[in-house]
């Protein structure tokens, strides 16, 4: 039941072209959630939550700026002329602008909703979406406290078998709104859909 709450919740939020992010840095939790958030095209933490990812937005939006300016540098020759010393330090700043960062650079504004699997390992974003109103569906262990979110879905935030079951429900909820948001797009006009896949060129899932 709690899972259904959880995904009209999303289908609503999805089928308006809004976005979700998953979030899931416990060891068990990286690669599925790093995984099903790329198939089903959403913005993912798998590293450290970045504090103020929400609640300071501008300022999170400065590092990810910086880590496609970086990036830009490599790839159209700037990099070559620089120095050994320069192109060094500039590798590992992006390197690790990358690791942190590399799930939201697509990210324009804040999520609609958050996705996270273990709301005690993950206490800062819990705190950080409560604060600015933003659902949050999670999975909810025997030691987690329900109150903290409004989408609570039972299930062993330990054990990879139930993450992978929960988010991949998740990440199939989030393909099928989107696929709705599309349909609706070719009906009311291609121009807007053009405009949309110009604006979000990593996050539109390709034509089937």
């Amino acid at each position: 039941e709690w899972l259904n709450k959880a995904r009209d919740l999303l289908l609503e939020i999805t089928s308006k072209g809004e976005m979700g992010l998953c979030v899931g840095t416990k060891k068990q939790a990286q690669e599925i959630v790093k995984e099903e958030a790329i198939r089903s095209g959403m913005y993912y933490i798998t590293e450290r939550w970045p504090g103020g990812l929400l609640t300071n937005f501008a300022t999170i939006k400065k590092s990810i700026n910086r880590l496609k300016e970086i990036q830009k540098m490599k790839e159209d020759g700037t990099f070559n002329k620089l120095t050994k010393k320069e192109v060094s330090r500039l590798e590992k700043e992006l390197g690790k602008l990358q690791k942190n960062f590399s799930g939201i650079v697509q990210m324009e504004r804040i999520p609609k909703a958050i996705f996270i699997v273990d709301t005690k390992k993950e206490e800062t974003a819990v705190r950080e979406a409560n604060r600015l109103s933003i659902p949050i569906v999670s999975m909810i262990d025997t030691n987690a406290d329900p109150e903290l979110v409004a989408y609570p879905v039972p299930g062993n935030d330990d054990a990879t078998k139930s993450i992978r079951l929960v988010t991949s429900i998740i990440a199939d909820t989030i393909i099928e709104g989107r696929k709705r948001f599309l349909s609706y797009l070719s009906e009311s006009g291609v121009a807007i859909k053009k405009e949309l896949e110009e604006e979000q060129p990593a996050i539109l899932p390709e034509e089937e």
